[in-house]
């Protein structure tokens, strides 16, 4: 049976981690570098850095940052924000990173997965999704909207659509956020991560909403998740993910367990 993977993600503005609720009033979480350490060695499968403010403020990654952390890791990294083309992903790469993840980028145009998996491989092209639910549609789920620039913008596209369409451009993963949850501590939002994995064939990670082993346990099981992602928990020492994953272990989940 494969593992399910536990993720540590770094929101990052400024170089600084940062970490808000709903995409907002952010509030300082430490030092990069610092903080990707700390979980790897708690256990932590992957590290996933996002520059989120870079695609608002129309600029590139923080390459400096990404070196620094890149240092210290010996697990997979995950970079993404201000991707938008095949030299931005090769010198992201070439700063340390062992995928990227693309989102504004991608659906202003989808080539680019294509371009990046010709170049790089699928396994290093994961589509990002910022997802919200309209509370006025007749299903919520189905017709949950895709949100670019950091969360700040609405598109016209829909989740479970566009999922469909980055596999068959490419994608070797999704990374889906739910924007409701993001923060708030009080559980993933499961019915919109199983629509997603029922829809594709490669590798779904939940984001948004992480507050306790059972909510990881959930998305696992309900949301049909094959990683689950979080910030909060682990950057504020509520949970290490040692902990947690000798936790899940016990409830049966399927997850490797640090040495």
């Amino acid at each position: 049976m494969l593992t399910k993977r536990i993720i540590a993600c770094l929101d990052v503005h400024a170089g600084r981690v940062v970490k808000g609720v709903r995409f907002a009033d952010l509030v300082d979480a430490g030092d990069p570098a610092a903080q990707a350490t700390r979980h790897a060695r708690e256990g932590a499968d992957e590290i996933v850095l996002l520059d989120i403010t870079a695609t608002h403020e129309g600029r590139q990654t923080l390459l400096d940052t990404v070196r620094r952390t890149a240092r210290e890791l010996f697990v997979p990294f995950c970079v993404g924000g201000g991707i938008r083309t095949v030299r931005d992903t090769e010198q992201v790469f070439e700063a340390g990173a062992d995928k990227v993840s693309i989102n504004s980028a991608a659906l202003a145009d989808p080539s680019l997965i294509e371009a990046i998996g010709r170049s790089f491989g699928a396994q290093a092209v994961v589509v990002a999704i910022d997802a919200r639910r309209d509370p006025e549609a007749v299903d919520p789920v189905r017709e949950a909207r895709v949100y670019v620039h950091g969360g700040r913008k609405p598109t016209s596209r829909r989740v479970v659509e566009w999922a469909r369409e980055a596999e068959k451009r490419g994608a070797g993963e999704i990374l889906l956020t739910s924007m409701d949850a993001d923060g708030t501590r009080v559980g993933f939002d499961c019915e919109l991560t199983a629509a997603v994995s029922e829809a594709v064939g490669i590798p779904v990670i939940a984001s948004g909403g992480a507050g306790t082993v059972a909510h990881f346990a959930e998305v696992f099981a309900r949301g049909k998740a094959d990683a689950a992602l979080a910030a909060s928990i682990f950057h504020f020492g509520v949970s290490s993910a040692r902990a947690l994953k000798q936790e899940l272990a016990e409830a049966g989940v399927p997850v490797r367990l640090p040495c």
